[in-house]
């Protein structure tokens, strides 16, 4: 179960990424609410796409060897959990609406959660 969610956020993922990398200003039109957050910066928006990938490759990784991989996976999990982190902070410091963070649990915030769940150390025998 956790190879399928790893290869299935590891692909989300690293679309999103590659989307970002080339074609950032692309991107930046057409993610609901980010324009709302300020002026594009390609360079930003790329420097961003890059972590995402590294996360996307992690959990492609861990599909393939999640013995190996899953200290990569809890590491691109922390990346998404202190990406969701500044979304929350925005929320309650009154910069974003509380119905925007609402709209980004399926996009933002569960895939954070998941994405720790995924890498989450195996238990060890004996």
């Amino acid at each position: 179960m956790r190879r399928l969610l790893a290869s299935i956020l590891g692909i989300l993922l690293c679309a999103n990424a590659l989307w970002m990398l080339v074609a950032p200003f692309h991107w930046y039109a057409h993610i609901p609410g980010v324009t709302e957050t300020g002026p594009a910066n390609a360079h930003l928006i790329r420097d961003v796409g890059c972590a995402f990938l590294v996360t996307a490759l992690s959990l492609l990784w861990f599909a393939v060897a999640p013995m190996r991989a899953w200290p990569a996976v809890l590491a691109g999990g922390a990346f998404l959990s202190l990406h969701v982190s500044v979304h929350v902070w925005d929320t309650f410091a009154g910069r974003e609406h509380p119905h925007r963070l609402l709209t980004e649990i399926p996009t933002i915030i569960l895939p954070a959660l998941l994405a720790l769940w995924t890498g989450w150390p195996p238990k060890q025998a004996g």
